[in-house]
């Protein structure tokens, strides 16, 4: 028997038609009407990620994720391919640090056939010790392109150093070491532990109709036995460390400068998404304009808020030139200080409101963020929130607000950083941290 509840949000001005059935197993499904468009976004969603991975089984959530193309009993790597291929669909996969997910965007008469697919490679992956040892080759070589990608490397090695000691601090591709270990046993008891009902969602968003998608997800899934998933770390504790990297093939110096920030679910996060917004989220933020445009001193200069669970960090990315590693560091603890000292103008803060409810709104258009929004609510709140109540949260926000989670936040003991490239000799101090 399984179980139904509908969880459709409304209010005046914005009506969400989102239904959720729960199957015996405990898998849940999700789904949004959309009956203004023809396509239909699906995803199969696994609470799990790199998060949940010991440091010896470093980079093995990325890694099923490329095991499940590779072939079922009944469909080689190059039919899956074909298949998605010959319905003019869209067939991806990607892994997160708390989740991983694959998905498919398709016209709606193509979703049953789409989902076959998906939920073969889903459920039969062969995991082939051939097909094994080839795809420990093709993240070798992912790792070398990501390395070879500066912003990337200021960001992993600032991420390893902030959480140190704990599972966020792994990279989600994981290590030479690690991925070189992989086997076919190996592979196989992760995806057991992990592949379990009570971790799957199965979101979907578009012109569809909830029982047809229930009635596909049950025929391929109500099978799936009960397992009691492993457990997830706890939270992790921040370190703030000041980190150097020598690379002298760089010709620019890239800068990351990190605070924790609030958990995803966190009462103040609108306060924070607002502050990000005015510092470093967009071309009218204080730190594009000081900056960029102002001072000539970075080509690419922004902030970004990035919340887990039960924690996050709020950062500063720069890149610029040896010699202007100072003033961009003095100029970026400038922007913070005046953040907790003076209170942000009606004007600039109604801007960074607006900014932030238009890519709210924006980024709810298409059938597949929709998908990805459904996910993400059910897992991080248990509940959909209506447009307009997220708009009357980003209304709330306040100078005052704005002003008090500066505060809270920007803590010079708390601040990490790191800096990669031809550093010549380059110092930064804890002194020089101060806002």
């Amino acid at each position: 028997m399984k179980v139904s509840r509908n969880r459709a949000g409304s209010s005046k001005n914005a009506v969400r038609a989102i239904r959720t059935t729960v199957l015996p197993n405990g898998l849940r499904v999700i789904t949004e009407a959309m009956d203004h468009v023809r396509s239909v976004s699906l995803g199969i969603w696994v609470d799990s990620g790199s998060r949940r991975e010991t440091p010896a089984e470093s980079g093995i959530s990325h890694f099923i994720e490329h095991m499940v193309f590779k072939g079922t009993p009944t469909r080689s790597a190059e039919e899956i391919a074909k298949s998605l291929d010959s319905l003019g669909g869209n067939l991806d996969a990607f892994t997160g640090k708390e989740l991983v997910c694959f998905n498919v965007k398709v016209l709606d008469e193509h979703l049953p056939a789409a989902f076959d697919v998906l939920s073969d490679m889903m459920l039969r992956p062969m995991f082939r010790p051939e097909d094994i040892e080839k795809e420990k080759g093709v993240i070798l070589e992912e790792m070398k392109m990501e390395v070879d990608n500066p912003e990337y490397l200021v960001h992993e090695t600032f991420t390893s150093n902030f959480w140190r000691g704990h599972p966020l601090g792994q990279s989600i591709i994981g290590n030479k070491q690690t991925v070189k270990s992989f086997d076919a046993r190996t592979v196989r008891n992760f995806y057991r532990s992990v592949y379990t009902p009570g971790q799957i969602i199965v979101t979907a968003a578009g012109h569809l109709e909830h029982q047809q998608v229930v009635d596909m997800v049950a025929a391929e899934f109500a099978s799936l036995p009960a397992r009691v998933p492993r457990k997830q770390a706890g939270p992790p504790e921040p370190q703030a460390r000041i980190v150097l990297k020598d690379k002298k093939s760089l010709e620019q110096v890239h800068m990351l400068a990190g605070v924790p920030a609030y958990p995803v679910a966190h009462p103040q996060r609108f306060s924070a998404y607002v502050m990000n917004a005015l510092l470093g989220g967009s071309m009218s933020s204080r730190l594009f304009q000081t900056i960029r445009e102002q001072r000539g001193l970075a080509y690419a200069v922004f902030s970004e808020l990035n919340a887990y669970r039960d924690s996050g960090v709020l950062s500063v990315y720069a890149g610029t030139s040896i010699q202007s590693v100072p003033k961009v560091l003095e100029l970026v603890i400038e922007e913070l200080h005046r953040l907790k000292t003076e209170p942000v103008p009606q004007e600039e803060l109604d801007r960074g409101k607006n900014h932030l409810k238009g890519s709210v709104m924006l980024g709810l258009e298409s059938t597949s963020s929709r998908m990805s929004n459904l996910a993400r609510q059910e897992l991080y709140f248990g509940r959909f929130a209506t447009l307009d109540e997220i708009v009357a949260e980003i209304d709330a926000v306040t100078a005052e607000s704005v002003q008090a989670t500066a505060n809270e936040l920007f803590r010079p003991a708390a601040m990490g950083v790191t800096v990669v490239g031809r550093l010549n000799g380059l110092r930064v101090g804890r002194s020089q941290l101060a806002c």
